[in-house]
């Protein structure tokens, strides 16, 4: 597992570009963390290392928001509104966990543990209450 610490928005957003360039295509990443730990400013920088232009918001009330890069496909899952894994199988779950060109980004992956499988790779935020600027971040399943 890998530690690493940031200190502002910038920081998260462009160690999460170089990140992207290290994910293989067909990789599903789990993001874990409460409201506001940084899982989608992470994502934004993703997006910026897959080449995508587009405009990264949280999917929260549509769910599934998907981006064209000039690298690779964004698959960008928000579960915090699912109760159950069979409510994520029957938005059509089952293309994104099988990614074959592009990358699957699931916050909230907790919601759906069931469905996990040995090769995702998890990214677990958290927030340093003493520094309300500064995030933590604990990756597992990728050798970086």
């Amino acid at each position: 597992m890998s530690e690493f610490e940031f200190n502002s928005v910038a920081e998260t957003q462009q160690f999460a570009e170089s990140f992207a360039q290290k994910v293989p295509p067909g990789s599903v990443v789990g993001l874990i963390g409460n409201l506001g730990t940084g899982k989608t400013t992470f994502t934004q920088g993703v997006a910026k290392g897959l080449g995508i232009d587009d405009h990264v918001i949280s999917p929260t009330f549509k769910l599934v928001s998907e981006y064209e890069g000039s690298h690779s496909t964004l698959y960008h899952i928000d579960c915090y509104r699912l109760d159950h894994p069979d409510e994520f199988m029957n938005i059509g779950g089952e293309h994104f966990l099988n990614p074959i060109e592009g990358i699957t980004l699931i916050e909230w992956a907790d919601r759906i543990e069931p469905l996990w499988t040995d090769d995702w790779i998890f990214l677990h935020f958290d927030r340093i209450e003493s520094q309300p600027d500064t995030r933590t971040l604990q990756i597992s399943g990728i050798e970086l």
